[in-house]
């Protein structure tokens, strides 16, 4: 289904569930169901990208590479889905680095674009571009990075104590599918030659021999880390964390819960992801910033919010996940107070939606990196929609948490004043 289809589709899945007698423990079930789900279909749609940068690498072309670019696009809907288990649970979040680890100085792994590209400032790693480079010095350390492993890649993240030095994950895969956004706040996204992939004379750029391994490394790493996720959640494991969840005090499950849900929308997204690329009219700042693929990433982090609120997801083979809810719970508590939290949650998640449509129209469209440039008081306007709308989520969930028993939930607001 094409991801716009996919975007109504979720849409029509806003309104309010009929509430029937359910159990807190039922609804924590529901809630590691969908963790194993989303997971789930984030390893195969992961799988999906590695087989179609095993065929660009087999046979490099321009159709070969917008293939691997449709199924990274692809890979990020449940993944971005995913990130709302995240906040909540600590073991997804020790884990969430290696895979969307943002922003990146993309010079540690390939060639840059020096006038035009920013770096953290006193980053040593920023410029050791260890595609072109068989060994790496770090102070009065050599290190021998000759081979392009998944264990390589996984060791040189935040290289030299710099959470900008990321080697792995989804962003480091866009950056070597993409190249630099050379466009700034105009309109364009990356645009890397399928010849960076080319052998012999034909190769462009450069080391592309190396790139190909760096490619290739990077996403069986990707799959390997999400197996690894999977197998966490997965039911018929008797020592794994969903187990772990499920044998904590109810209370305790469902505050991790509300408090991941929370975090997502006020300081993650809010936060991090809006108000701080339009506070610095900044594309660096922009959380899919080679592939300008940011508005459906803020889209399905919003969703995954309201599936786990509703206790439904949609997978990517469109089959529906449903079972017993937060919505059930807070509807046999107190009604009105569910109708406003559905409310709040149709209002962030059509505030998104609003990016979506911006940057998708056929007529003069603007990717989130045009709606933030400077001047544009249109695009400031849509955002700080996005970001009010998200904040009324995060105190309606707050009011449900009370609903449910839970005070102070207090979700992370990452130091934002909202």
């Amino acid at each position: 289904m094409a991801l716009f289809s996919r975007i109504l589709l979720s849409l029509g899945l806003l309104t309010t569930t009929t509430a029937h007698a359910v159990t807190e423990q039922e609804v924590v079930k529901t809630y590691a169901t969908i963790a194993h789900a989303t997971f789930e279909d984030s390893l195969i749609t992961a799988r999906a990208l590695n087989q179609q940068v095993a065929a660009l690498l087999e046979s490099p072309s321009e159709t070969s590479l917008n293939n691997a670019k449709k199924a990274w696009k692809q890979a990020r809907v449940p993944y971005q889905q995913s990130e709302v288990f995240r906040f909540g649970n600590a073991n997804v979040d020790d884990w969430e680095g290696q895979l969307n680890a943002w922003p990146l100085d993309e010079g540690l792994i390939d060639y840059v674009d020096t006038d035009s590209y920013e770096a953290e400032l006193g980053n040593i790693g920023s410029n050791a571009n260890l595609i072109a480079n068989r060994s790496l010095q770090l102070g009065g350390e050599t290190l021998d990075i000759s081979e392009l492993t998944p264990e390589l890649l996984a060791s040189l993240n935040e290289l030299g104590g710099s959470e900008a030095n990321v080697a792995s994950g989804y962003h480091a895969i866009e950056f070597l599918l993409w190249g630099q956004d050379l466009n700034g706040t105009a309109a364009g996204a990356g645009n890397r030659p399928y010849t960076d992939y080319a052998l012999g004379d034909a190769c462009t750029n450069n080391h592309c021999q190396r790139r190909r391994e760096y490619l290739q490394a990077a996403t069986q790493l990707l799959v390997e880390d999400l197996e690894n996720m999977v197998q966490q959640w997965a039911p018929n494991d008797t020592d794994n964390y969903r187990q772990q969840l499920l044998s904590i005090p109810v209370d305790a499950a469902m505050t991790r819960m509300l408090f991941g849900m929370g975090s997502l929308a006020l300081g993650e997204l809010a936060g991090e992801r809006l108000k701080v690329s339009l506070e610095a009219n900044s594309p660096e700042d922009e959380h899919d910033c080679f592939s300008d693929n940011t508005h459906y990433s803020h889209f399905y982090n919003a969703l995954g919010i309201q599936n786990v609120y509703q206790g439904e997801y949609r997978r990517v083979n469109d089959q529906l996940i449903k079972g017993a809810s937060l919505s059930d719970l807070v509807e046999a508590k107190d009604p009105a107070l569910n109708s406003q939290v559905h409310i709040s949650l149709r209002r962030a998640q059509l505030s998104l939606q609003a990016l979506v449509d911006s940057a998708e129209r056929s007529e003069q469209p603007q990717k989130f990196d045009q709606l933030i440039a400077e001047g544009n008081s249109e695009g400031e306007a849509m955002i700080n929609r996005a970001i009010e709308a998200l904040v009324l989520e995060t105190e309606q969930l707050e009011l449900a948490a009370r609903a449910l028993g839970i005070d102070n939930l207090s979700p992370d607001n990452a130091d934002h004043d909202f």
